[in-house]
């Protein structure tokens, strides 16, 4: 069997989060993996992109993209380091869990390349898409959460938010998180299959029980 075709039929669920920066994935992510550890023991795991992994490369990888020093990455460097981080986050740990049978909740995955580098970066959807297909293989999230939050609002939770990593994306000027924002609702009414938007301005814990909602219909599926 090809890796193409066995990273389509793998056991598992693979379920990716995404939105604008500040619009609260990380906290939902882990209000969901806890009700969904209730659920299913040892079939649930949790990880984040860019890195994920024990191995130092993706990490390391991580720390030069996020890196708070001025970096002078152009764009099409920072998206084949996104590329590359991933490659080796889907080898040595999403690919494993969900081959095993579980159910991988992910904090940004290739949807956040095509919107931050194809469309805020100006490189192109499809040109980055490409340089990702390399690195997937075929692989796809199940189901994908876009948690959408106007830049205004994410923006400003992410500066009262003491524990939140503040990194070099952070720092960007408001232009680029509008066209963030923009890209990710021209995405969604583009490519509309497998993806769910959420509107991530309303009550967290509304947020949370929208998101089950969506997650126990496709459980339905995963249990067969």
């Amino acid at each position: 069997m090809k890796i193409e075709e066995s990273r389509k039929n793998h056991k598992g669920l693979f379920i990716t989060f995404e939105g604008p920066d500040g619009s609260g994935k990380s906290s939902v992510i882990n209000q969901l993996y806890r009700y969904l550890l209730k659920k299913y023991p040892n079939k649930v795991v949790r990880t984040r992109e860019p890195g994920g992994t024990n191995n130092p490369i993706a990490e390391d990888i991580r720390n030069i993209i996020l890196n708070k020093l001025d970096y002078k990455i152009i764009p099409i460097t920072e998206a084949m380091l996104f590329a590359a981080s991933r490659a080796q986050h889907i080898h040595d740990f999403i690919m494993p869990h969900l081959n095993n049978g579980e159910i991988v909740l992910c904090d940004r995955f290739v949807h956040s390349s095509l919107i931050y580098q194809g469309v805020a970066r100006g490189l192109g959807q499809e040109r980055v898409k490409k340089l990702n297909d390399q690195a997937l293989e075929g692989l796809w999230p199940d189901l994908t959460f876009v948690l959408m939050v106007r830049p205004s609002v994410g923006l400003k939770r992410i500066t009262k938010n003491n524990q939140r990593e503040f990194n070099r994306l952070d720092r960007e000027e408001l232009s680029l998180h509008q066209k963030v924002y923009r890209g990710y609702k021209a995405m969604v009414k583009k490519y509309p299959k497998g993806i769910i938007v959420i509107d991530a301005e309303k009550p967290f814990d509304v947020v949370v029980k929208t998101i089950k909602r969506y997650i126990n219909k496709k459980l339905k599926v995963y249990e067969k």
